[in-house]
């Protein structure tokens, strides 16, 4: 003990940023959970040490930089498809995204170390409320990039997670800070307040759980569903010359002779071409919308409903020109009818529009996306109606990330469709993002279901169990049945109202037996 102590006050940064670091190992694909409880009890153990809230804060920052570095390393594999920027900058925008998205694990220590100091049980609650504050900030300020919450770390021991059906995923990855503090606990002999966390953490996940446990009754089986993989990759999607031999990909994959009508589910802008009429002319390229919606159709059987991406144009009030476009999802009945559409309203920056757009283009910047103009953002979740086969929630690629943001309240889905393209997003992005849709499965008690050009498409249940799924870099399809949802959960009722109410306890606990102390 003494001798981690001697460290700790030799190397406390460097430690730092080591233990950021490996606690993104406890993230898909590698899902060393282990690993992660270890690193963060760690940090805590050196963010409680230090001497000044300086010395705190400097301490989380390290941290943060280790954690998202490691974690979001695929970003820099986005880079490699736009020949406007050179490779070598995709590792810098890495580093760059993660000095910023450090300040949040440093608010984090700030917090704990300022109501906790001296008081390991109180430093315990103050850290994992902080840590819920900081997460749900960092889901919406500067528009938000909530990639990877602690929480998803934790989904490999398959009944714990249950527990954000009660308090969100952000107040989840308050129990994972928890576990941990009680390594840290632990390793100090603090038996009389680390039995009673473990107990406190083993009745929630049990209780959870029981939806794992319990057999439903038989009902009827849900709707025929197809989920097309077409293996696109990224550096083929928008090539030229490449519309017809990509469409063949996708219908050799979707006919199929059936009596029973289905869902087919197809990627994010499966197709280059609009559904829709009224632009001017030469933006159809010579393929208009009738025609296009005809070849689709027929790919379809009698009843089939088609949900695919494909693109929506703005088009300026003379009607003469494009000033923007809408990444857009649309569903089209067998006889060539639009059934509704949905517009992403959660847009990537830098990817699907420019901020700052005359200054960066200046200096010979552009977004990832192709395209000489931005993407709109839409309203925000909306449920479409499908008729016999029920109503689906849409959200589009990373957008399903966003906890407590993905279904319209006042009028439920049956389930989600998370239509994405993760070919630019390296080996580690398609499984952190599989988890995530995983978590809003749960929290929400809806099904999930992906369709993606090159993987992860998968089917996931209401408890988020994923049930079939395609690997990444394969071409196929599922044909299975649309899993049933669950009554709406506790979260579905009041979001992430959950999460902060189960963070202000944390902390309201934390100074309350501080001041008692005293």
């Amino acid at each position: 003990m003494n001798r981690l102590s001697d460290i700790i006050q030799r190397y406390p940064y460097w430690l730092s940023l080591l233990a950021g670091g490996l606690s993104a190992t406890g993230f898909a694909p590698l899902n060393f959970w282990p690993v992660t409880l270890v690193a963060l009890a760690l940090w805590m153990a050196i963010v409680a040490d230090r001497e000044n809230w300086k010395q705190a804060a400097l301490s989380g920052w390290l941290f943060g930089i280790g954690h998202f570095v490691v974690g979001l390393n695929w970003i820099a594999k986005a880079f490699t498809f736009q020949a406007a920027m050179p490779e070598w900058l995709g590792y810098i925008a890495v580093v760059l995204l993660s000095l910023y998205l450090a300040v949040y694990p440093a608010l984090t220590a700030l917090a704990g170390w300022i109501i906790g100091r001296g008081r390991p049980a109180v430093f315990l609650l103050a850290m994992a409320g902080s840590w819920v504050f900081t997460e749900w900030l960092r889901s919406w300020v500067f528009s938000g990039f909530i990639w990877n919450p602690l929480g998803s770390a934790l989904l490999p021991l398959g009944k714990l997670p249950f527990f954000s059906q009660y308090v969100g995923t952000y107040g989840f990855s308050a129990i994972v800070i928890v576990a941990a503090a009680s390594i840290l606990l632990l390793f100090h002999r603090r038996w009389l307040v680390v039995v009673p966390i473990l107990f406190a953490l083993v009745i929630p996940a049990v209780i959870s759980a029981d939806s794992v446990f319990y057999t439903p009754p038989v009902r009827p089986k849900g709707p025929n569903i197809t989920v097309v993989q077409p293996n696109i990759g990224q550096q083929d999607k928008w090539k030229a010359g490449y519309e017809e031999q990509n469409l063949a990909k996708l219908a050799e994959l979707t006919e199929r002779e059936t009596d029973e009508p289905r869902i087919l589910f197809w990627p994010e802008a499966a197709i280059p071409d609009y559904l829709e009429t009224g632009y001017p002319r030469r933006y159809y390229y010579g393929r208009p919308p009738e025609l296009v919606r005809a070849q689709l159709a027929s790919l379809m059987q009698p009843g089939d409903v088609l949900v695919l991406g494909a693109l929506k144009l703005e088009i300026e009030e003379a009607g003469q020109r494009a000033v923007g476009a809408r990444n857009s999802v649309f569903a089209m009945d067998s006889d060539k009818e639009l059934l509704g559409r949905y517009d992403k309203a959660h847009l990537v920056p830098y990817g699907e529009y420019l901020p700052m757009r005359p200054v960066l283009e200046a200096i010979g910047l552009s977004r990832l996306a192709p395209g000489d103009f931005d993407f709109w953002p839409g309203p925000g979740p909306r449920s479409l109606d499908l008729g016999d086969f029920g109503k689906t929630g849409l959200q589009i690629c990373y957008e399903i990330i966003f906890s407590g943001q993905v279904v319209d309240r006042d009028n439920r889905p049956d389930f989600i469709f998370n239509p994405s393209n993760d070919a630019w997003f390296g080996a580690w992005g398609p499984p952190q993002h599989l988890a995530q849709a995983r978590m809003r499965a749960i929290e929400e008690g809806l099904p999930v279901i992906r369709s993606t050009p090159t993987g992860i498409s998968a089917v996931i249940d209401a408890n988020g169990v994923v049930k079939e799924s395609i690997a990444m870099g394969i071409a196929g399809r599922i044909d299975t049945t649309l899993p049933k949802p669950k009554a709406p959960t506790l979260f579905a009722r009041y979001g992430n109202k959950l999460s902060l109410g189960f963070a202000f306890i944390l902390l309201i606990s934390a100074i309350a037996i501080r001041a008692r102390a005293r």
